[in-house]
């Protein structure tokens, strides 16, 4: 013990060294350093310095409540390891020196307080010299830049959004998304007010008198669910705050999903897209990991006060997408984005919220344009009237959304890219008169994606999200003018963990304590149910029987649990547990198809053929119509020899499914097998038409041309199927020899020596070559592939072959003896 007291005291007394050296080091650097000099120096030099600040940048104007920045700069001299911050200011005083050891600097609070109260109103200009510990005297670089404080302060807290990336990870789990809402005058992060929602919660908006939140969100298996609530510092989201905008119309069978709601500066009212379609589908890659736009929908108004839900005539065509609205500062007027709507050419019958990439090829591979214009449209209580377009924000060749007015009316301020919707790369942000005119570029855009911004009550300040560094979103503040201008962007780099993306900011009328704790009361069986169907769709089988699982904790008697517990452990491999889940589901719902029809999938993979036929046809009793029993008994009806009652069932399920690709391809497979090439083919092509980059669909479509006689279609299947799978031996093999029969015996020797490289003692590939070689002429070449098979089928025992190949090596000789005896 005593022995380890006096370690510690050894330590603690090394420390105080150190600190004491440390201190003295920077006392003797000051004391070396006359930033008075190095000032005069850099006013004195026209050269080009190699040092940039990257932040802020020049001429940023701070809100005078924000906390210190974090100065930033990027010096090109390598030789710079210590820096000279200088802050001069008009007031006369003295300039406020300060040594940075590393290529950044945060101001203490009170440093920070003095630089803001200085530079009130009036620039201050920032220096940033690189030098040497060992020669401070010789500037190696500078950079300068002016800032300033203004006096209109921000005066009201931000509520927003922070989420894990990427986005498909946050679809599947949304517990992981958290709402912080908080000051911007915070050096941490904002309390967290919402979180662990099992369930997507997304676009949110407040009243202008910041009493009523809206909020999209899931429940009860409702993708059309909205929460309306009062803001109080604990505040409660159960069912009786939550209205589905499903309950439009609901009779017409169309789902709705209720994207982008507003809620009415008075608190009365909430627009909406209802009757809506999305192009809502995961990216690779963090940066943008989502592609998000609407292609069909209408605009409905919810009245709070009668409960009504209603059209908004001006923008209710069935024949356009109208979506993204917002309300004028008054609620006399929305503004709104509109297109023509497109149906997706892969959409299948099941409206899913989260698209595959097979779903929107047409924008995420073809590159299909797709452009939104703003039209603005007088509300009139929820009467309507005729929508006009907004003059400087449509018909300009770009696509114009998310628009949102100042809280004194003047402007409107709105998105443009080249493209669709929200997340754009080249989304900026532009300014117009509210009543429309020439749009002006905001100078706070960053140079990568700004989005999602909203005013401040008091109209001096505009909230927006943007990406310029990183992959994750952060937040930006930038002070509007009178006159529309405004300033370079404020980073509010404290507010959001390094690991999350901010957005959907909100500024809201009201006190940073005005919101303490949003609680959930309306997550039940049924979410958590949904939540694993979620995790199921990306084949996620651990995640979605954990929110499976935890679906039976709420409700035992959830059919929908077992349902989707028993799929999760299927996908697993876990079939007995499996089977006695989707058995239990079953039970709980007899009368439901398509747990039958899976139930009877897993009982097949068991091996138990006729207990799991048995449910199919129980499936196909309850629905005539249900493509996945008749592709299941198909596939058990093969597997027992009983092929034309595969054929049948196959033929019925391509009816019922005409863009199932496995269906199509099962077909032609069969058929080919049976001998009727012409069927097969004609589903071939089917299947290719649906998904062209599967190889063995344009390999066996290739050959089976081939063997018809269509040469020239088969030879482009298989240079596509090569193309796909480029070291697949047998089908380049195939291309190759029928390149032979056509005579094309440059590509023939191309493909035949590709598989030489991999398979180099792969004979028919040897001998093709050498043929190959003999009708091209080059006769000697063909000796050698010719020489080298015998020596091949030699060592292999195949003598029979060894001497057919000996005779034609006897042939060619004497053919070459007589080409050359004739020159």
């Amino acid at each position: 013990m005593a022995k380890s007291a006096r370690n510690l005291w050894w330590i603690a007394g090394a420390v105080a060294a150190s600190i004491v050296v440390y201190v003295a080091f920077r006392l003797a650097f000051r004391a070396a350093l006359e930033p008075q000099a190095i000032l005069k120096s850099l006013a004195q030099t026209t050269s080009n310095h190699k040092l940039v600040i990257e932040y802020p940048l020049d001429e940023t104007l701070f809100p005078p409540e924000i906390c210190a920045p974090l100065f930033r700069w990027k010096d090109e001299d390598a030789r710079s390891n210590i820096w000279l911050v200088s802050i001069e200011f008009r007031d006369g005083a003295d300039r406020i020196d300060e040594i940075a050891q590393q290529p950044e600097w945060r101001p203490t609070t009170a440093i920070w307080d003095q630089i803001k109260r200085r530079s009130l109103d009036a620039p201050a200009v920032v220096t940033v010299a690189g030098l040497h510990r060992r020669s401070p005297s010789e500037v190696l670089s500078a950079g300068r830049v002016t800032i300033c404080t203004s006096s209109d302060p921000v005066g009201a807290p931000l509520f927003y959004r922070e989420v894990n990336l990427p986005f498909v990870e946050a679809v599947k789990d949304p517990s992981n998304i958290r709402w912080r809402f908080g000051a911007i005058s915070s050096s941490e992060p904002p309390p967290i007010i919402l979180e662990n929602l099992p369930v997507c919660g997304n676009c949110h908006s407040f009243s202008a008198d910041a009493t009523v939140l809206g909020m999209d969100v899931d429940y009860a298996n409702n993708k059309g669910s909205y929460a309306i609530a009062a803001v109080g510092e604990s505040m409660l989201l159960d069912a009786g705050t939550i209205i589905t905008w499903s309950d439009y119309k609901r009779d017409e069978g169309d789902p709705t999903f209720g994207l982008l709601s507003q809620v009415s500066p008075d608190g009365r009212y909430v627009v909406s897209t209802v009757k809506d379609e999305s192009v809502f589908v995961p990216k690779p890659g963090l940066e943008f990991s989502q592609l998000f736009f609407p292609v069909k929908g209408i605009l409905c108004i919810y009245d709070r006060q009668t409960g009504e839900f209603r059209a908004l005539p001006g923008a209710d065509d069935p024949n356009l997408v109208q979506s993204n609205p917002t309300w004028s500062p008054d609620g006399k007027e929305i503004v709104f984005a509109a297109t023509e709507a497109y149906k997706l050419r892969r959409a299948g019958s099941e409206r899913k919220v989260l698209l595959g990439p097979e779903d929107c090829r047409e924008f995420l591979v073809e590159g299909k344009p797709f452009k939104f214009d703003l039209y603005r449209l007088p509300f009139n209580e929820g009467r309507g009237g005729k929508a006009q377009p907004v003059v400087g924000a449509s018909f300009n060749g770009r696509s114009n959304f998310f628009p949102r007015f100042s809280p004194d009316g003047k402007w409107i301020v709105f998105c443009q890219a080249e493209n669709y919707m929200l997340l754009q790369p080249d989304s900026e942000m532009y300014i117009i008169p509210s009543q429309g005119g020439q749009p002006r570029r905001l100078r706070a855009n960053t140079k990568r994606m700004n989005s999602w911004h909203s005013f401040s009550p008091n109209g001096n300040w505009l909230v927006f999200s943007g990406k310029p560094d990183s992959a994750y979103t952060r937040l930006y503040l930038t002070h509007i003018d009178e006159n529309g201008q405004s300033t370079p962007p404020v980073v509010l780099d404290r507010l959001t963990a390094p690991d999350r993306a901010a957005n959907i900011p909100e500024f809201v009328n009201a006190s940073p304590t005005a919101i303490r704790r949003i609680r959930e009361q309306f997550v039940d069986d049924l979410s958590y149910a949904r939540a694993a169907w979620e995790f199921l769709k990306s084949n996620d089988y651990q995640g979605a029987e954990r929110q499976a699982r935890k679906a039976l904790e709420l409700n035992p008697k959830s059919a929908d649990g077992h349902h989707f517990l028993g799929l999760a452990l299927f996908g697993a491999r876990q079939h007995d547990e499996a089977i006695r889940h989707l058995s239990e589901a079953a039970k709980l719902q007899p009368d439901v198809a398509d747990i039958q029809t899976e139930l009877g999938v897993v009982l097949v993979a068991r091996r138990m053929l006729d207990e799991g036929v048995r449910h199919l046809r129980r499936a196909l009793e309850l629905d005539p119509n249900n493509a996945e029993a008749y592709f299941n008994l198909g596939a058990v009806s093969l597997s027992q020899g009983q092929t034309q009652e595969a054929l049948r069932c196959w033929l019925r399920a391509a009816e019922l499914k005409p863009k199932d690709h496995e269906v199509h391809y099962n077909l032609a497979t069969t058929l080919e097998e049976q001998g009727d090439a012409d069927r097969a083919i004609e589903y071939y092509r089917k299947a290719v038409e649906l998904k062209p980059d599967h190889f063995e669909t344009q390999a066996r479509l290739g050959t089976a041309l081939c063997v018809k006689g269509a040469v020239g279609e088969g030879l482009a299947h298989l240079s596509q199927a090569v193309a796909l799978e480029p070291n697949d031996v047998a089908v380049r093999y195939n291309l190759a020899i029928t390149l032979v029969r056509v005579r094309q015996y440059g590509q023939a020797i191309a493909h035949l020596r590709q598989i030489l490289q991999s398979d180099p003692r792969n004979l028919d590939a040897i001998l093709c070559l050498a043929d190959s070689c003999v009708e091209t002429g080059r006769l000697d070449e063909a000796l050698l592939h010719l020489d080298e098979a015998f020596q091949i089928a030699s060592s292999a025992g195949n003598q029979a072959l060894a001497g057919r190949i000996a005779k034609r090596i006897e042939i060619l000789k004497e053919r070459r003896r007589i080409s050359n005896s004739g020159q």
